[in-house]
């Protein structure tokens, strides 16, 4: 099957309990037993069953199972956030005293999680390149987990996931992927070679703008050296399922991060259009960036310009994919602001991946407590305007933004 037909013919799209089309919305806290023997097994985990949302409900099952395939993994866990996913896939892998090598072109809810796991006693070494030889010299006895962003938000930094894989596996240290804004349409990490994959599935999982959730991919493809992961040795008998039984039965469970079954649902539902959405999404932002470029005083980033130092990833590894982001210099705050506040089609909010255009000033907002340089690694400077382009018509979006920048220029 090719994506989209397999999108709603996967084997994860199973026959549900009265023959619904979709999973119903198991929208309760607990659920009942005839007899406490019978509960005791599913707590003990010696017979399938559902017992406390916290730890398990139908309708989180069915959109992980889809996500699981979808991705190609052994199995998902669903989070209460994308930030909830990340920080409950680290916390997984790693104790205090531990280290994690990531990218330093990341969002900026991602740096200020890293910096407040130096609380918990695990240190982040930012790599300013995410290649196999920026890598392999920050490794130590203490690294325990390499991440980055398939495609970085918002500054669209892209990394050989096959390159940096080989490089972490020979270490015996998994590679976790945020692919949020790849999503599955454009790159698979795990077919890549990567371990772990992780989205925020409020942005182009969901794609209508109607729900917070994140989820957890467990490839299965690692093999654990649990000398040097202290914090799976307890799930040791699981061999290369250890770190999502961990997940499921451990510290998922434990923090409380569990997603909503109704945004679950919602998220289930947005998969059936996530194939159509950012075909239209790609080519738009495309266009877009394109019609900008020819602006004189307007500095465009996005993957498809030939200009792009990572033009070669847009050919290769995103299979000629941009993604739906991208952004432009205004050459001032002042200005930044002014043509965000002229723009008729774009909704100023601070999400990416809806159906909606949305723009934004990073600067002043998702890295105001951002460090100076950090937020200049991850391509946002005071004059910077992200744009998270939507499925309206793309004539549309461009006579927008060109009359925007006009008006400025007017003034």
């Amino acid at each position: 099957m090719k994506f989209n037909t397999k999108l709603l013919h996967s084997k994860a799209i199973t026959d549900y309990p009265q023959r619904e089309i979709l999973p119903p919305i198991s929208q309760v806290s607990a659920f009942k037993y005839e007899s406490m023997e019978e509960l005791e097994k599913v707590f003990s985990h010696k017979t399938m069953g559902y017992a406390y949302t916290r730890i398990g409900n139908p309708t989180l099952t069915a959109f992980e199972r889809r996500m699981s395939e979808l991705e190609g993994g052994i199995n998902a866990v669903s989070c209460s956030s994308g930030m909830s996913a990340v920080m409950i896939s680290l916390l997984a892998v790693c104790s205090s005293g531990d280290e994690i090598i990531a990218g330093n072109g990341l969002y900026g809810g991602t740096i200020n999680l890293f910096h407040d796991l130096e609380k918990f006693g695990i240190h982040t070494i930012f790599a300013k390149d995410m290649t196999a030889e920026g890598i392999e010299p920050l490794i130590s006895n203490k690294t325990r987990a390499v991440f980055g962003e398939l495609i970085s938000n918002p500054s669209l930094r892209v990394f050989d996931v096959s390159s940096v894989s080989e490089v972490s596996r020979a270490s015996k240290i998994p590679l976790i992927v945020d692919s949020t804004t790849a999503t599955p349409f454009i790159a698979k990490p795990l077919e890549l070679g990567a371990n772990i994959v992780i989205h925020s599935a409020s942005k182009y999982i969901n794609g209508g703008g109607n729900s917070i959730g994140g989820i957890i991919i467990d490839g299965g493809n690692f093999d654990w050296d649990f000398k040097k992961h202290t914090a799976l040795s307890e799930f040791q008998k699981y061999g290369k399922m250890a770190f999502s039984i961990r997940l499921r039965t451990d510290i998922w469970e434990n923090f409380g991060g569990c997603m909503a079954p109704m945004n679950a649902f919602l998220n289930y539902i947005g998969l059936d259009t996530l194939g159509l959405r950012m075909e239209k999404i790609c080519k738009n932002a495309d266009a877009l960036a394109k019609a900008l470029n020819k602006i004189q005083g307007i500095e465009v980033n996005y993957l498809s310009l030939p200009q792009n130092k990572f033009h070669n990833y847009f050919e290769n590894q995103l299979k000629g994919y941009g993604g739906g982001i991208l952004t432009f210099r205004a050459r001032s705050k002042e200005n930044a602001f002014k043509i965000i506040n002229s723009l008729k089609y774009a909704f100023i909010a601070s999400n990416i991946g809806d159906l909606r255009t949305l723009v934004i000033h990073p600067a002043s907002t998702l890295y105001m407590n951002t460090a100076k340089e950090e937020m200049n690694a991850a391509g946002v400077y005071d004059d910077t305007i992200r744009v998270s382009v939507g499925i309206e018509d793309s004539e549309d979006l461009i006579s927008d933004f060109e009359a925007a920048i006009q008006k400025l220029k007017g003034e």
